[in-house]
């Protein structure tokens, strides 16, 4: 089950229902169950310190994934906060709307939890390419 939570920030997901049943079907797609798996939105600030009391970072994200599955073929199960301050910004620099950034950043998390990454630069690329695919998948 996907849940959505603000945490300091009062944001309302477009299209809640249809972006649930999209990151549900996309992680099928991709040969994995969902779990509970709860995406919260929140500050600049907020995530910086989830970043720097969690990962030892001292810098602003647009998102932090935290796998909570015991074994990596269980059903999906993590928290994936998501920084509204980030996603409104990173839209306005790559000239795209803060809805489709959103949903690029929402699946972005969720391919981490399918075993995605992005620190090696064709990882960033699968990843990227990902994002699109499923970015085009939206219902």
């Amino acid at each position: 089950m996907i849940r959505f939570f603000n945490e300091d920030v009062d944001y309302k997901l477009p299209q809640k229902l249809a972006a649930k049943k999209w990151l549900t079907a996309q992680a099928k797609a991709e040969g994995h169950d969902m779990g509970d798996l709860n995406y919260v939105f929140c500050s600049d600030e907020y995530l910086l310190q989830v970043n720097r009391e969690h990962l030892d970072h001292d810098y602003y994200t647009d998102i932090i994934t935290f796998d909570n599955r015991e074994f990596a073929d269980d059903p999906i199960e993590g928290d994936i906060f998501i920084s509204v301050d980030r996603v409104a910004d990173n839209a306005a620099q790559l000239g795209v709307s803060p809805e489709q950034e959103m949903r690029r950043v929402l699946a972005h998390g969720l391919l981490h939890l399918c075993g995605y990454g992005d620190k090696a630069p064709d990882d960033e690329k699968l990843m990227r390419s990902k994002e699109d695919e499923w970015i085009a998948a939206f219902l």
